[in-house]
């Protein structure tokens, strides 16, 4: 933890426009207790990366519908850890093949959500692996 209250990044990579789940999942963090920055939709990796540094995050959550999540994931953790940033926890999820999983936490990727996970397996999860909330 950086210190203090746990901050998590929320994002949406790519031309993916369909934000509810990232929404839902945003609000029942903050209503935990955590920090959440959410950077809206549209964002290439490369903002993503840069909204984690300048927000000095405990963790990033990304969101995935579109199927883009094997190019775009990946490039996110590697920009954060060509920028020092390798601390920063990167968990996803949305619509993800079970296939895709594997592949995905290989990358570096801490965990993936699938539908069906509620927002109390996802805030349990982030108070084990990144800390409880202030």
């Amino acid at each position: 933890m950086s210190g203090g209250r746990v901050r998590i990044l929320m994002a949406k990579a790519g031309l993916d426009g369909h934000d509810r789940g990232v929404k839902v999942v945003s609000r029942a963090l903050r209503d935990a207790g955590f920090e959440v920055i959410y950077s809206g939709l549209h964002q290439t990796p490369e903002q993503i990366v840069e909204a984690a540094i300048q927000e000095d995050v405990d963790a990033v959550g990304l969101s995935s519908l579109s199927g883009a999540h094997m190019a775009l994931f990946p490039k996110i953790i590697e920009g954060l850890r060509r920028r020092g940033a390798d601390n920063v926890v990167v968990f996803g999820g949305g619509i993800i093949p079970s296939d895709d999983i594997d592949a995905l936490k290989a990358a570096g990727m801490a965990e993936i959500f699938t539908p069906g996970a509620t927002t109390t397996e996802i805030i349990d999860w982030v108070r084990s692996k990144i800390g409880v909330a202030a």
